[in-house]
């Protein structure tokens, strides 16, 4: 058995990622293929067994190397028939049988998680998260996701909506209107599309003036990474937003951990490799907010597999449900 292979499958609206992995946790053969949501997503599990085929093929292997295929995907899953319920950038209508799709056409095991609970749960495997059992894992990318880890166990929710992280509301008034239909949701402030529509804010008042202003001025757009650049250069403009950013998703966190108490709380996801800059003044947000006993005891750290922890979660699904 330890010579056999779990699929892992990370999908998203854009590209998906694919990956062969050891009952370790570890990447043996990583790809993506190109997500395409024409004709109302009929192609897309069509497109992953065939990039699965294809990669045996190249690698000479026979499909009897594999155990079943782990896949994230975006948005609430129906555990026990494994149905996407509400999609937003696939092209399938509401309530798609992604399970069964893909069983039929793979011929092997399947288990779908949502995306951002395979994230936590590859962390918690075999990355910053590992030898925890009580992990916070958010994803700070075009928008915020979460996933929560208690005992070793994702928390799901009676609807499979749990560690809906991005959608906590941070401004309960005026805050800006956010994807989900709500407004002054955290995703609205502390994901790079919520960091960049701040700095434009600021950016279009007449007196902005600095690093990250002629930035813009010479491009015409900025980007998160362009403000925390900006913000570690010294740029007054930048490190006020970056603050904002920090007292928001700080407080979000804080109060996620007194009600949970993690040992560890991870974030991913492309914000987060602003690095030191961002943790450390999440970290001052967290210890102002949070509960004495819960600051003492959980750590913020960093994510340490970047884009790779969507497949291994995924991956660890296959092996935490086939009990290997």
């Amino acid at each position: 058995m330890s010579e056999q292979w779990i699929v892992g499958v990370d999908l998203g609206g854009t590209t998906t990622k694919l990956a062969f992995i050891d009952m370790k946790g570890n990447i043996l053969h990583k790809w993506e293929i190109v997500t395409d949501n024409s004709n109302e997503g009929q192609y897309i599990t069509i497109n992953i067994a065939k990039a699965i085929d294809h990669k045996l093929a190249e690698l000479n292997e026979q499909k009897s190397k594999l155990i079943g295929i782990g896949m994230g995907a975006p948005g609430p899953v129906d555990y026990q028939t494994g149905i996407i319920r509400n999609v937003v950038n696939l092209g399938w209508k509401d309530n798609f049988p992604l399970q069964e799709s893909l069983q039929s056409l793979t011929d092997l095991p399947v288990v779908i998680e949502n995306d951002a609970n395979c994230a936590a749960l590859g962390e918690m495997w075999n990355g910053a998260g590992k030898g925890a059992s009580d992990l916070v894992c958010v994803t700070l990318g075009t928008g915020v996701g979460g996933g929560v880890i208690a005992n070793g166990n994702i928390v799901r929710g009676s609807y499979g909506a749990a560690g809906e992280i991005g959608h906590i509301t941070s401004i309960p008034f005026g805050g800006a209107p956010c994807n989900c239909g709500k407004s002054g949701c955290l995703e609205t402030i502390a994901s790079a599309t919520g960091i960049v529509r701040l700095a434009k804010d600021e950016l279009s008042k007449t007196e902005a003036q600095g690093q990250l202003a002629d930035l813009y001025a010479a491009n015409g757009m900025v980007t998160a990474k362009d403000v925390f650049d900006c913000a570690r250069n010294g740029d007054a403009l930048a490190k006020n937003i970056q603050d904002d950013v920090a007292l928001h998703l700080g407080m979000a966190l804080a109060n996620i951990a007194s009600t949970l108490n993690p040992e560890k709380i991870v974030l991913g996801g492309g914000v987060s490799r602003a690095g030191d800059i961002l943790l450390d003044a999440v970290k001052v947000n967290f210890s102002m907010f949070a509960f004495s006993s819960v600051r003492e005891s959980t750590n913020l750290t960093l994510a340490t597999l970047g884009n790779d922890a969507g497949v291994i979660g995924a991956a660890w699904l296959i092996k935490n449900n086939l009990n290997l």
